[in-house]
């Protein structure tokens, strides 16, 4: 008698509207635009270190959108859904635009030791948050990265550098890779 339970089974949302893409960068000029402003006077190496935890965000949620399935891949799904939402809203009924699909026509997907590798940079993510407190730029750039995740256009170059990147370390970390 077989005890495994059946993999959950998730449907994806998988494209990207202009919209979606329209309100990831959106997400990712207000924080930007904040850290520029408050150093506009002394944008020097030292000042990117405030920078780089956006950065990172962004990459992570582009990540996400590349989930398969499983609970962080629905939660990822729903936000892009919710993305595609309120960017074709404001697009059409804002200033009266049309709202096609930029979705990159070859999908990327992570490799085994990829998802283990999101798992992990969850936890570091929950941990940096759970010492500092909750912050609402990491979710604003987590919730970009994952709209401009599956972008075609140079918006969505982030999941085209970090996917392979994330998989091939992933793999090699946990003994995977050949």
């Amino acid at each position: 008698m077989d005890l495994a339970l059946p993999p959950l089974a998730i449907p994806t949302y998988g494209y990207v509207s202009l919209g979606g893409v329209t309100a990831g960068l959106s997400l990712f000029a207000w924080d930007f635009t904040r850290w520029f402003v408050s150093h506009k006077k002394r944008v020097a190496p030292k000042a990117l270190k405030d920078l780089a935890p956006q950065v990172l965000c962004l990459s992570y949620g582009a990540l996400l959108i590349l989930c398969v399935g499983g609970i962080i891949g629905a939660i990822a799904d729903w936000s892009l859904w919710g993305t595609n939402m309120v960017g074709d809203v404001v697009l059409v009924y804002g200033i009266g635009a049309s709202t096609p699909a930029v979705t990159r026509s070859s999908q990327l997907a992570l490799t085994p030791g990829g998802h283990a590798a999101v798992i992990v940079i969850t936890v570091v993510i929950i941990a940096v948050s759970s010492r500092r407190g909750f912050r609402w730029d990491f979710v604003r750039q987590t919730i970009a990265g994952i709209s401009l995740g599956l972008a075609s256009s140079i918006a969505g170059v982030v999941g085209i550098v970090i996917a392979p990147s994330v998989s091939w370390l992933g793999d090699l970390v946990v003994g995977l890779w050949q």
